[in-house]
């Protein structure tokens, strides 16, 4: 019996933002399923498709989900 191997590459989110209003946010909720949902300030936001979506026009009531509070938001690439 061959085994096969499978390669599966790290996950690359991008510093790219995707910004939405409230409903169509809300759809790509449902169609992503994250399982946590990050704030900071007034914005919403998770990662998906390698990209992060976020918006400005929701509430922690809005989501079924967990949400955690961020203590920093930034685009720019990871550095050390």
């Amino acid at each position: 019996m061959a085994t096969t191997a499978v390669i599966v590459p790290a996950q690359h989110t991008s510093s790219y933002r995707i910004k939405f209003h409230r409903k169509e946010f809300l759809e790509l909720v449902e169609i992503a399923k994250p399982q946590i949902i990050y704030h900071r300030k007034r914005m919403h936001f998770f990662a998906f498709d390698g990209f992060v979506m976020y918006t400005f026009e929701c509430t922690k009531k809005d989501f079924s989900q967990r949400v955690i509070n961020a203590i920093e938001f930034s685009n720019q690439a990871w550095s050390e």
